[in-house]
Formats: structure tokens, C-alpha cells, sequence
């Protein structure tokens, strides 16, 4: 099958350069076949599951605003960036029809919640503008020819064009189709790669996995603990919890290496939560370099070490002094005196990972004294303290890190500047970004950008 332009990849970044490269020729006057190629039944299977199937799919703000929160070259993003800026992309899906929300942190949400939407409208949009979408269609190879492209399926087909845009994603959720492949038929056709990592993931603290338990997954590479991995009486007594409004710093060899404020979540894989996730970047990358890393939490942020003791001092006097604490044990007591400071359910946990805050003294054989010890309540408040034992892998992890070098991509046309006729977009170049809407929007713009490039001057 022959076509003037194929896009390998219906995700995000490749249904929108798809949709532009059609709409650009169109406007032209020119009549292009651009044909998509995507592996899975469906296309959109990672947008699908994006922000837990609410999909957050861009994030409003400006560019001075929006590119502090890219983490490589920003500078790589800002031209897709303004030829397809964030309100451009809202603007896109409510002339399709899907009625959008913009929440806390100038997130954008379609209206009815459902990612499902998100991916409807770019189908649809493509398939307004003549795009062919090709389901179950697996790329095994790409070679450049002398005409253009061949690219080789794997249910035997093969398919020619003129100009090819790769858009197949990074390695993060590989049961969405995201398996590498578009990285090793850019590094085989010259173009150099950027090491790649998990980005945006779950970071497991030292003593939370079975990570010896006979049916824990094998690891993929160093520091990967997988999902599966069965949790430890500590994990288990963790997990499900949530803490808003608390400090995060993050060590690494000892020495911070960044911080961030706003809320934490423990679940099956580990710590995850916007901050868990926001420093997870730096932290996985340190781990894989053979560093080691942990998480400072601070649950009482809004005060300092000293203000902190003497207010729990003070509810300890206000704790002893209740006449229904007449006949409590001291240790029944340090409870009540940790129920006023944080979460019930995260009492359990906080005592056992914090021994010290309670001393037994024996004055002989049969007596003995418990002490609870409130000024290691309030450093322990102030500095809990998690070493990481690794990471949550590519299975669950939001983007990867590192792909095609920009340095052998044009930013302002997303060409490549190794292969004539080749183009990249999406996650499979090396860019990547905070959660918050910031990744799709990197993805719709550098595939917009991608398809108005490829279309100009067939």
C-alpha cells in the first residue's frame, strides 16, 4: 500500500500530526494520503488510562510559565510550542465538539471526565480530514529508500510513502503498545539516543517490598522493583494513605537535590502523588547512576522544629491532664497525642517506623517505666526520614525519560537532520515534563508541528 505520508503510532502526538498533515495539505489545495499505523485494536490505548481515565490533556499556562516545568531542553519544545500553543489545543477539541474544563493548576479536563472523549475527537478529526487509520497493524521494520520509506507489518504487509513520521511512543506502559520500537529503528537509521529511564513513577522506600519473597517479579534493571512485588508489613501499613500540604526533600548521596511542596500518596507501588512523582525524575536517575536517594517528609511544614515541640508539649499536657485519660497507659495516651498531629490511620505506621519516640525503663524485675519521648515526635514530624531501595519500572511509570537526541531533530519542523523525510514527535524523543497536563500538551504540539512539516512541499 502506498501513501504520501504514514504516521507509526495513533497516540497523541501521532493522530495529531496525522489530523494536521491532512489539514495542512487540504488547506493547500493539495490532496495527500496520510495513512496511520497503529499496532494495538484501538488507537489512544495511553491516553485512555491518562490521569486515571480523567485525562488531564494540556495545561494552560503560558510558555515563560509552561516551559519551567519541561525537564530537558525546554528550548527544543518552544517552537511546536507556539505554532500549537495550550489554548490552541482547547480551542481544537471544543471545535470538535468536546466541552472542556480548566481545574487547580490551570489543568484541562474534557467536561464529562472520560478520557475516552479525548480520544474520540482526535479520531474523528482525523478521519474528517480523509486520515486512513490502520488498527492491529504492528510495524516489524522501516528502511529508507531511495523514493522514501518502506515499513514492513507484521501481518505480512508492507506499505511505501514519502514521508514518515515516527510517533511510537517510549517504553512506559508497554501494554499500550509503547515498546521501544521506534527507538531502535531511529538509532539503526544513524540517530543518536539518549539513555533512557522511568519518569514520573512510584519510588519504593527501603523496607516497604518483599523484594526477596519468592514470587517477587524479576527486576528489569538496577534499582527496579516491580509493581508486583508483594508488600511488607511496613508497605501494608502504608499503603492507601494520603498526606496533603506536606514538605518533600529529596536526598541524594546525602545531599539535597530538590524539594517540593503539595501532597503524597503510598500505594501498592510505593510513594506516587503529584510531589512523589515531581522528584522521582531526579531521584530514579540518581539511583540508576549507582547513587543513593531518600525522601525527607516534613507533615508539619507550616512551622518550625522549635514552635513544633512546644505545641506538643502543650497537647501532651492537654492529653494527660482529660480525666478520661485517668486510667490510660502511657502508650494509649501517645496515641491519643498522635491523633491530634496527623492521620489516624497513619499513627501504626509513624510508631513503628519511629521506635524512639517511646522508652521503656526497667527499675527492676517487675516494674518498669514508659517514658514517651516529645521533643522525637517533633523531629520525627519534621524529618521523616525514607531511604529508596529503587523504583517502580516502565510498567507503570507515566513517561520515559531520554529517547531520540533533539540534537538530530530540527525543533522548528521536527525533521530529522540524519534521514530526509523522517520525522519524530511525542514521548520518543527526549522530552519529558511534570504531571499536570504537561506531556500530552508536549506530545500534541511537537505532532502538530511534526505533520505541518511533513506535508509542506509534497
Amino acid at each position: 500500500m502506498k501513501a504520501d505520508i504514514i504516521v507509526i503510532g495513533a497516540g497523541a502526538s501521532g493522530l495529531m500530526a496525522a489530523y494536521f498533515a491532512a489539514r495542512s495539505a487540504a488547506d493547500a489545495g493539495r490532496d495527500l494520503q496520510v495513512t496511520v499505523l497503529e499496532r494495538m485494536p484501538r488507537p489512544g490505548r495511553k491516553i485512555m488510562i491518562t490521569g486515571k481515565g480523567r485525562c488531564n490533556f494540556t495545561n494552560v499556562k503560558d510558555w515563560n510559565n509552561f516551559c519551567t516545568h519541561i525537564r530537558s531542553k525546554s528550548s527544543f519544545v518552544k517552537p511546536a510550542f507556539y505554532n500549537l500553543p495550550s489554548e490552541a489545543v482547547v480551542d481544537f477539541f471544543e471545535a470538535f465538539g468536546m466541552r472542556t474544563v480548566v481545574e487547580r493548576g490551570d489543568r484541562a479536563f474534557p467536561a464529562s471526565y472520560h478520557a475516552s472523549d479525548v480520544v474520540d475527537t482526535l479520531v474523528n478529526a482525523c478521519l474528517s480530514v480523509g486520515v486512513k487509520i490502520l488498527t492491529e497493524c504492528g510495524v516489524t521494520a522501516v528502511n529508507a529508500t531511495a523514493k522514501g520509506f518502506s515499513v514492513d507489518c507484521a501481518d505480512g504487509g508492507s506499505h511505501s510513502c514519502t514521508r514518515l513520521v515516527v510517533a511510537t511512543g517510549g517504553l512506559s506502559y508497554p501494554g499500550t503498545g509503547s515498546t521501544g520500537d521506534g527507538l531502535r529503528w531511529a538509532e539503526r537509521l544513524g540517530h543518536r539516543l539518549t539513555p533512557t529511564f522511568p519518569s514520573l513513577t512510584a519510588l519504593v522506600p527501603a523496607g516497604y517490598k518483599r523484594t526477596d519473597a519468592p514470587e517477587a517479579p524479576q527486576p528489569q534493571c538496577k534499582g527496579h522493583i516491580p509493581r508486583e512485588t508483594p508488600l511488607t508489613e511496613t508497605g501494608q501499613a502504608l499503603c492507601g494513605i494520603q498526606l496533603k500540604n506536606v514538605g518533600v526533600q529529596l536526598l541524594v548521596d546525602g545531599i539535597e537535590s530538590g524539594s517540593e511542596f503539595g501532597d503524597i500518596d503510598f500505594t501498592d507501588g510505593g510513594i506516587e502523588g503529584p510531589v512523589g512523582f515531581q522528584l522521582s525524575r531526579k531521584a530514579v536517575k540518581s539511583m540508576v547512576n549507582g547513587s543513593r536517594a531518600a525522601l525527607v517528609l516534613d507533615l508539619k511544614p507550616g512551622v518550625d522544629l522549635t514552635d513544633l515541640t512546644t505545641r506538643v508539649h502543650a497537647l501532651w499536657t492537654e492529653v494527660d491532664k482529660d480525666p478520661r485519660s485517668a486510667r490510660l497507659h502511657e502508650k494509649e495516651k501517645c496515641r491519643i497525642l498522635l491523633g491530634k498531629l496527623m492521620p489516624w490511620e497513619l499513627i501504626p505506621a509513624f510508631r513503628a517506623l519511629h521506635p524512639e519516640i517511646i522508652t521503656l525503663e526497667r527499675k527492676g524485675r517487675d516494674q518498669s517505666k514508659v517514658w514517651i519521648n516529645l521533643t522525637d515526635i517533633a523531629k520525627a514530624l519534621k524529618a521523616w526520614k525514607f531511604d529508596l531501595d529503587g523504583f517502580v519500572g516502565y510498567e507503570r511509570a507515566v513517561v520515559t525519560a531520554g529517547g531520540v537526541s533533539t540534537e538530530d531533530v530540527v525543533a522548528k519542523t521536527m525533521a530529522s537532520r540524519v534521514v530526509d523525510g523522517l520525522f519524530f514527535c511525542g514521548e520518543v524523543l527526549d522530552i519529558d515534563a511534570d504531571t499536570g497536563g504537561y506531556n500530552l500538551q508536549s506530545a500534541f504540539c511537537t505532532g502538530a508541528l511534526a505533520g505541518i512539516s511533513a506535508a509542506r512541499g509534497l
